[in-house]
């Protein structure tokens, strides 16, 4: 089975040959942007042999906010980029350019952060929130404005940067940041307008429910939304694989490994993480499952480290 089918069969819940694998990491310095970044991402695809290509965003965190914003009301100047703003422009440029180098062997996702994510990078999390206060109205219409470019970002990665589809990242769900029905009211429209277009595009979409802070996420606000698969923090929710596909309704699921220097991946021995691995495989089964990490690894990870993983999902077959 090549990889493409392997990936496209595990998030459509079909049989596979092997449980399929996938690692990411940012880049830094000069492999962060330009020509440079492409070989970095095809680079790694070839030297760990994983079974698809997540593109990271980097060098397009910091969402360009096209008005000056001190208070709350101000949100309401904000304008859509468009689609010939260099930030999406060279996004796209980016995907194009690493999908034309694997000329469609493998399934490829592309980093895409959801509203709430690119006003904070963009300003900054304490003026957000405070203004969310002030004027909760104010800050969501910013947030659809910003939504219907993140729509834009995701539905051109797709049918001109040629990607299977989105990676898309969720943040703000923490315990301590909303109640459910806050969230549900103030946040969740934008995500799912940027979800709702994607899924026009691609039928293959993936979430992912970030646990960057290290805070347990109301994993509930998500629950509901329409992807085709899951990944979350395993070591931050403690809810692991096969327990997370029954939350989220039977959907596919991705994950399985601790993402920081603290993890077995980071510091175990080979056997240690063959060994997990294929325990892995025999407690979730074979079908709609994908392994990877809570989120991306250090970049600093010997890369070698991530091949044993490779080598023993095909062992465990």
């Amino acid at each position: 089975m090549d990889k493409k089918t392997r990936v496209l069969n595990a998030l459509n819940k079909q049989a596979v040959d092997k449980v399929p694998v996938g690692f990411w990491f940012h880049f830094s310095g000069e492999e962060a942007k330009g020509e440079a970044c492409i070989e970095a991402h095809v680079q790694h695809y070839k030297d760990s042999d994983i079974d698809f290509i997540k593109i990271m965003c980097d060098g397009y965190f910091a969402f360009p906010i096209n008005a000056e914003i001190k208070e709350a009301t101000d949100w309401r100047k904000l304008k859509p980029l468009g689609k010939d703003h260099p930030y999406i422009k060279e996004q796209v440029e980016r995907a194009k350019g690493i999908s034309d180098r694997v000329n469609g062997e493998c399934c490829i996702f592309y980093n895409v952060f959801a509203p709430f994510s690119c006003i904070r990078f963009g300003t900054s999390d304490e003026l957000v929130m405070r203004h969310l206060k002030e004027d909760p109205e104010a800050v969501m219409y910013a947030l659809d404005v910003i939504a219907q470019d993140q729509a834009m970002l995701a539905e051109l990665i797709i049918t001109e940067g040629q990607c299977t589809g989105a990676y898309y990242c969720l943040q703000g769900g923490e315990m301590d940041r909303f109640t459910y029905d806050e969230y549900r009211k103030w946040i969740t429209p934008s995500d799912k307008y940027v979800l709702d277009h994607a899924n026009k595009f691609s039928d293959n979409n993936m979430l992912h429910l970030c646990g960057w802070a290290g805070i347990k996420n109301r994993l509930e606000c998500w629950r509901d939304y329409p992807a085709k698969a899951f990944n979350w923090a395993i070591y931050v929710e403690e809810l692991g694989l096969k327990e997370g596909m029954e939350f989220f309704g039977g959907k596919a699921v991705l994950g399985g490994f601790d993402n920081t220097k603290e993890g077995l991946l980071y510091s175990g021995t080979k056997a240690d993480v063959d060994q997990f691995t294929a325990n892995l495989i025999e407690e979730t089964g074979t079908t709609g499952v994908i392994l990877g990490a809570d989120c991306s690894l250090s970049g600093d990870i010997d890369r070698q480290r991530i091949k044993w993983v490779v080598e023993a999902a095909k062992a465990a077959q």
